[in-house]
C-alpha cells in the first residue's frame, strides 16, 4: 500500500507578516497531483491542518477545496488534528464527511477505531490519534498521571487491543501529533510541555508498522517505521536549512516499509540568515546568492547603525526580520535582556528568576512543582479556550 504521509500545514499562517496563502495553495496543487500522478492509495495528514483555532476564512475556503479534489479524485484521506487546531471545529460533519472518503480524527475517544483500507495484500488497519492535550484527555484515558506519555501510551493501549482482535497479517498505521524523544525541533513549533517534560519515547508505538508523526516542522527518520514529515513551508528562519517534503511510504504485504521517498514541496522563495556588520552585508559579493531570498539580517555593528533596515531592502529587498547582536563579551552590561534569555524556554527564565531574587539559590524540588503546574495551568486554560473558539 503507498501512503503519502504529510502534516503541519498552518493554513492562514504568515511568515513575518507575509501571507502564505498562494503558496499554501501552491502546495495542495502538488500534494493533489502527487496523489494521483504517484497513484497515492491513501493521504496521512498528521495535525495542525490549521495554524489556529478559528481560521480565516480564506483558509477554510482553501482547505474545503483540497478536501473536494482528494474526494473527486478517489484518494481515501486520513487526517487527525494538532495541537493548533481547535479538535472540536476541525472536527464538525466528519462523520458527513466521511462517505466521501475523507476520515476526519479528531475525538480522542476514537482512538482505537481504525480507518480499514484494503489491497491485495488484506487489510491495513490505520489508527488517527489527534493531539492529546494530557489535562484534557486523562479522564478519558483514566490515566493516574497527566503527562504526554502516560495519554499517548493508553491511547496506544487501546490502538493494540483493536489490531489483537483483527485478522491475523493486517498491517497497522498509527497518525500522531506529539514530540517524540530523538526528533529536533525548530523555532516555529509550539511549545507542549507538560509538568517539565515536552517529550515521549519512541517505545509508546510499539506494534504497529508505521507511524506518521506530526508537530515537528523539519523532515525526520527516527526510525525506519517513525518519521516526521514536517512542514511543507518554511515558518521560522530557523528552517532555513530546512529540505521541504513529504513522505511517500511503500508498506509491504508483511507491514515492512519497503521504500521511503522524499517529495520536494514547492518552494515559494528561500530562506537566508545573513550576519556581520552592515556595511560587510552590503559590500560582500558572496552574499549575491541572497538578494532575491526572504532574509533574516543580525547586525553585529558595536553602535547601532542609521536606518539598517531601508539600507539592507535597498540590497536584499526580502529583508524581513532584523536582529542585532553588537560585538560585545558577556560581561557587558549593555548586553540585552533578550539576549541574554535566547534559547531557554519559560521553565528555565522562572526558574532563573527565582535563584535572582534570593541571590542565587534557586526553586528547591517542591517550589519547582508549583512553578511547572502553574505554566501547565495557563497552557491548559489556553488551550480549552481555543478548543471552545474563545
Amino acid at each position: 500500500m503507498r501512503l503519502l504521509h504529510t502534516s503541519d500545514w498552518h493554513l492562514g499562517r504568515a511568515f513575518h507578516r507575509v501571507a502564505l496563502l498562494d503558496a499554501q495553495a501552491a502546495f495542495l496543487d502538488h500534494l493533489v497531483a502527487t496523489a494521483l500522478d504517484r497513484e497515492v492509495d491513501a493521504v496521512l495528514v498528521a495535525g495542525d491542518v490549521y495554524d489556529r483555532a478559528v481560521p480565516p476564512l480564506s483558509a477554510v475556503e482553501l482547505f474545503d477545496t483540497a478536501l473536494h479534489r482528494l474526494a473527486d479524485a478517489g484518494v481515501p484521506t486520513v487526517m487527525i488534528s494538532g495541537n493548533h487546531d481547535s479538535a472540536r471545529r476541525l472536527g464538525v460533519a466528519a462523520g458527513l464527511i466521511e462517505r466521501a472518503g475523507i476520515h476526519l480524527r479528531t475525538d480522542p475517544a476514537g482512538a482505537g477505531t481504525p480507518v480499514v483500507l484494503a489491497d491485495t495484500h488484506g487489510d491495513v488497519a490505520l489508527y488517527g490519534l489527534p493531539y492529546l492535550e494530557p489535562a484534557l484527555v486523562r479522564a478519558e484515558f483514566g490515566t493516574e498521571k497527566a503527562g504526554h506519555e502516560a495519554v499517548l501510551a493508553a491511547a496506544m493501549d487501546r490502538v493494540r487491543a483493536d489490531l489483537a482482535a483483527r485478522p491475523e497479517g493486517t498491517r497497522s498505521v498509527v497518525l500522531a501529533h506529539a514530540f517524540v524523544a530523538g526528533g529536533e525541533p525548530s523555532d516555529s513549533e509550539r511549545d507542549i510541555t507538560v509538568g517539565g517534560v515536552d517529550s515521549v519515547p519512541a517505545g509508546v508505538f510499539d506494534g504497529v508498522d508505521y507511524v506518521a508523526l506530526g508537530h515537528l516542522h523539519g523532515s525526520q527518520t527516527l526510525s525506519p517505521r517513525i518519521r516526521y514529515s514536517g512542514s511543507p513551508l518554511a515558518y521560522s528562519f530557523s528552517e532555513a536549512d530546512h529540505r521541504k517534503t513529504m513522505w511517500l511510504i511503500d508498506l509491504g504485504a508483511d507491514g515492512s516499509v519497503e521504500t521511503a521517498e522524499r517529495v520536494d514541496c514547492p518552494v515559494p522563495r528561500p530562506l537566508a540568515r545573513i550576519r556581520g556588520r552592515l556595511d560587510e552585508l552590503l559590500d560582500d559579493p558572496a552574499l549575491a546568492r541572497h538578494e532575491d531570498s526572504w532574509v533574516e539580517a543580525t547586525l553585529t555593528d558595536p553602535v547601532r547603525p542609521a536606518e539598517p533596515m531601508a539600507r539592507l531592502c535597498e540590497r536584499f529587498p526580502g529583508t524581513l526580520h532584523l536582529v542585532f547582536d553588537p560585538e560585545r563579551g558577556e560581561d557587558d552590561p549593555l548586553l540585552s535582556y533578550a539576549l541574554r534569555l535566547r534559547g531557554r524556554d519559560d521553565r528555565q527564565i522562572a526558574e532563573d528568576f527565582v535563584a535572582h531574587v534570593r541571590g542565587g539559590s534557586g526553586p528547591d524540588g517542591a517550589e519547582r512543582a508549583v512553578l511547572y503546574g502553574a505554566l501547565d495551568a495557563v497552557r491548559t486554560a489556553a488551550a480549552e479556550r481555543e478548543g471552545d473558539g474563545r
